[in-house]
């Protein structure tokens, strides 16, 4: 296998969490260019068809599920129909994410139980049941996670304690099930994106001034600079790195 043989998925069969919008969305569409076959998850069922469509449009297979990623039952539904209708899934991209931005001392129970069950639960739910298909099938398999920059630094002017302390929980939880599971020839690793241009931030334009100056690059990212990385870790160019967090912040955790 030469170098560029060594980023193709051709044969693969991947899950996106997500994958409606944003950063989901530009990742699957890159799993699929790169030969990938992709299941497309999102709680919005229209979104999830949408880039289904698209990625068949590209002459890839595709198929969308409308998944409630922080309910296990339907998340074990969803990997054992997956697993049915293309017969392994050998990539899972758990994407889905929320953040709620409230101080500490005024955040209720329901908002930071609701950003710990999308943004850290879920993982556990997604990971967990693509585990459990990989080490049944025994041909090894990439999971990654979408942690965040805000796992190993403090974001400000903006207060969100619940989607910090969910994200650096993810990427523990990476390298513990990198851990588990390498006996099984299993990759977990998770991107740590900074700010992203997504509809989370877009609206946060009060904001906006703050990020672009403490981040070296002076800008937000583009959802598509995320595809690089995910192709990367899903691959087998990838094959001898797990455990590992990707940080993708424009240098702002450098300052």
């Amino acid at each position: 296998m030469n170098t560029l043989e060594s980023f193709q998925l051709n044969g693969k069969c991947a899950l996106v969490t997500g994958a409606g919008r944003g950063i989901g969305r530009c990742c699957a569409l890159a799993l699929a260019e790169a030969g990938a076959s992709v299941a497309v998850a999102d709680l919005d069922g229209t979104t999830a068809q949408s880039t289904a469509e698209a990625i068949k449009a590209l002459g890839r297979p595709a198929e969308a599920f409308t998944l409630d990623v922080t309910s296990s039952a339907a998340v074990d539904r969803v990997v054992a129909e997956v697993v049915q209708r293309w017969g392994h899934l050998d990539i899972a991209f758990n994407n889905a994410g929320i953040c709620i931005n409230a101080p500490a001392e005024a955040m209720t129970d329901e908002q930071w139980l609701k950003v710990v069950n999308v943004d850290l639960n879920s993982v556990f739910y997604c990971s967990r049941a693509a585990g459990r298909a990989m080490i049944a099938a025994g041909k090894g398999g990439r999971i990654i996670n979408t942690a965040s920059m805000s796992g190993r630094i403090v974001n400000h002017p903006q207060p969100q304690c619940a989607y910090n302390a969910a994200k650096a929980a993810v990427i523990q939880l990476t390298r513990s099930l990198a851990c588990e599971w390498a006996p099984h020839a299993i990759t977990v690793n998770s991107i740590s994106p900074g700010y992203t241009a997504t509809e989370m931030t877009r609206h946060a334009t009060k904001w906006h001034a703050d990020w672009y100056r403490d981040t070296p690059m002076g800008r937000m990212a583009t959802p598509e600079e995320m595809r690089g990385a995910v192709v990367f870790l899903a691959s087998p160019a990838a094959s001898f790195i797990t455990g590992h967090d990707l940080v993708i912040d424009g240098g702002f955790s450098c300052w």
